[in-house]
């Protein structure tokens, strides 16, 4: 079972809670979050993998983000279609293939990262129901699904959603579990690890926080060894 903590904001909590060893860290790139991320990203772990998450970002934007953070996985919490992430993909090839070009004859030129790699998590948000048949058409395109819970914020809504819904999950396809996960809520997550589902990783942010962004690393530290992450 993988932990991903999202929201992260300030350089120094970033490196504290990444001496706690989470599977990824969650930068939220989108200007109406108040966790909105603009700094800097410090050195990390390989073992860690930087996520970007983003609300209907135009496709360019989003893979200058990619490049510029060097992200090892993109989060997309909006109405993102399957063309759209066919696009991201194609974008991203055709990024490293120019700067590939440019760089041919120069001396001492880091060969550009492939994001051949780059995992992508598509969100869709739950309450009390949901029609899993609308992600099919996403199973070829994404690695993984998180499920939130449906508000009126893009995630960090703080609350959960129906946990029992998910044991209508048809598919093989992975996926996170998130929304209003919280130190309290430790013996249910034990309950539904314990079904025959195929949760990936646990995503949990705003009920492990001091402020919007800012971790309790000591909460975060304890939630983390009791579940056995």
């Amino acid at each position: 079972m993988k932990l991903k903590v999202c929201g992260m904001k300030f350089v120094e909590n970033i490196q504290q809670v990444a001496e706690l060893n989470p599977d990824y860290l969650g930068f939220i790139f989108y200007d109406s979050s108040k966790r909105n991320f603009e700094g800097i990203i410090p050195e990390l772990s390989t073992n860690i993998k930087k996520t970007g998450v983003f609300v209907n970002e135009l496709p360019e934007i989003l893979v200058s983000i990619v490049e510029e953070y060097q992200l090892d996985a993109i989060q997309l919490h909006g109405d993102e279609s399957v063309d759209y992430i066919k696009t991201v993909r194609e974008q991203l090839a055709f990024s490293r293939s120019s700067r590939i070009e440019e760089n041919k004859g120069r001396k001492k030129v880091k060969k550009p990262k492939s994001y051949d790699n780059l995992e992508i998590i598509k969100v869709f948000g739950i309450k009390d129901e949901f029609n899993f048949e609308v992600l099919q058409p996403y199973l070829e395109v994404v690695d993984y699904f998180l499920f939130d819970t449906k508000g009126e914020q893009r995630g960090g809504n703080g609350i959960h959603f129906n946990w029992s819904v998910l044991t209508k999950y048809p598919y093989d396809k992975p996926f996170f579990l998130s929304g209003g996960i919280g130190p309290n809520d430790e013996n249910r997550i034990k309950e539904i690890l314990n079904l025959d589902l195929p949760i990936y990783a646990l995503d949990v942010n705003s009920k492990f926080e001091i402020e919007p962004g800012l971790k309790n690393t000591q909460k975060l530290q304890s939630f983390k060894k009791n579940i056995e992450i």
